[in-house]
């Protein structure tokens, strides 16, 4: 009859957890951005009143292309 010794395999109990802190260090620095930056940013979703257009401005929207160097312009049509 043969003899089957089975080894336990080798415990390493000098290994630190030094990821695991870093891991939980850096989801905290995500969650901490998250609630400083996107959470009042959502909330806030309005346009503040001073860069509100009013109902009676006109706002101008043509684009003036500079003359090119040959002296020739192109026109545009504008829509009314």
């Amino acid at each position: 009859m043969s003899t089957i010794i089975n080894t336990p395999q080798r415990t390493d109990d000098s290994s630190s957890s030094l990821g695991l802190l870093i891991g939980i260090i850096f989801a905290i620095a995500i969650i901490s951005l998250f609630f400083f930056y996107a959470v009042p940013a959502i909330r806030n979703n309005t346009i503040p009143a001073s860069q509100q257009p009013s109902q009676s401005s006109t706002l101008d929207v043509n684009v003036k292309l500079p003359a090119s160097s040959e002296g020739k312009t192109t026109q545009t049509s504008q829509p009314q």
